[in-house]
């Protein structure tokens, strides 16, 4: 029923999940399961500990995507995942698609089984947007990069950055340890974009890039001179910061252009220019629509 396709090639989807460490998967799998069972799971005791083998069921177009985090939860359940479709694969389910099986004990299957739905459905969403903008992006023609932002869930960034990898997008910095971003709050804080980055580099040192926020040609212009390596455009109509990308890109070809603030799939292509290296957007993460997944037990 339904069928996948794998056409678009993005990274090496069988390499990315050995990027995830895997104590720091074994705790963030414990963690969510002590918070749906904090003590009695008398359900799980109503079925019993028969084994039996239940499907997942995807019941919505949509790129598959958190496949590491849903195989977690069962294997830390004692359970078994047997995947039917590979990750990163687009699912055109009609009216629904066999994803995997899943073999283990009733209660633990029963157990295991919302937590790793809700991650599959998160992810597989955040992917499909991805997937969308990456299309958008090779209609164009454009060599640039599409990366998503740090707006992400508390306690769920791992997920989601994942996911933005799997749809073929860039996942932007991973925390305020990965890069050094100066943003208006910065600035005014320390008096000016040229004190606020040498401050910054006389502690970070050669190997973290500096990327500074700006809002006019200006201070963009200020930033590089004062040693940023990227600069973002915030906040700007397509127009204006196609021109003044243009012009950046003229007098500094070494610095990274960025735009960011309000792109969507509907605006996107509008920035997507030869001066700009980077299109950032938050679109692609927040609120984004569930792929529907189920779990059924197989009756006998």
């Amino acid at each position: 029923l339904g069928c996948f396709s794998s056409e678009i090639k993005h990274r090496n989807m069988s390499a990315l999940p050995l990027s995830i460490p895997p104590f720091k998967l074994s705790a963030l799998v414990r963690e969510w399961l002590a918070e749906d069972v904090p003590s009695f799971d008398f359900a799980g005791a109503v079925v019993g500990d028969r084994v039996e083998t239940a499907v997942l069921y995807c019941k919505a177009p949509g790129v598959l995507a958190g496949c590491p985090f849903f195989e977690a939860v069962f294997q830390e359940l004692g359970c078994k995942v047997d995947w039917l479709a590979p990750e990163g694969a687009e699912l055109h389910p009609s009216p629904r698609f066999a994803a995997a099986q899943v073999t283990g004990k009733v209660r633990d299957l029963l157990l295991g089984e919302r937590t790793a739905l809700n991650i599959l459905a998160r992810a597989s969403g955040i992917a499909t947007r991805a997937r969308a903008l990456v299309k958008i992006k090779q209609a164009k023609g454009w060599k640039g990069l599409v990366a998503g932002t740090r707006k992400t869930t508390p306690g769920f960034r791992l997920v989601e950055k994942y996911a933005m990898l799997v749809g073929g997008i860039d996942s932007h910095r991973h925390d305020l340890s990965s890069m050094v971003m100066l943003k208006d709050n910065h600035v005014w804080a320390k008096g000016s974009i040229t004190a606020a980055v040498h401050e910054a580099r006389s502690m970070c040192g050669f190997t973290t890039k500096i990327e500074v926020e700006c809002r006019t040609r200006a201070e963009a212009e200020e930033a590089i001179d004062a040693g940023a390596d990227i600069v973002m455009l915030d906040n700007l109509d397509a127009a204006e910061f196609v021109a003044d990308a243009t012009a950046l890109k003229e007098r500094s070809p070494h610095v990274l252009i960025e735009a960011s603030g309000g792109l969507t799939g509907t605006n996107i292509a509008d920035f997507m220019c030869p001066a700009v290296d980077v299109l950032s957007t938050s679109w692609v993460h927040q609120g984004v629509p569930h792929i529907d997944f189920s779990l059924k037990i197989q009756k006998q």
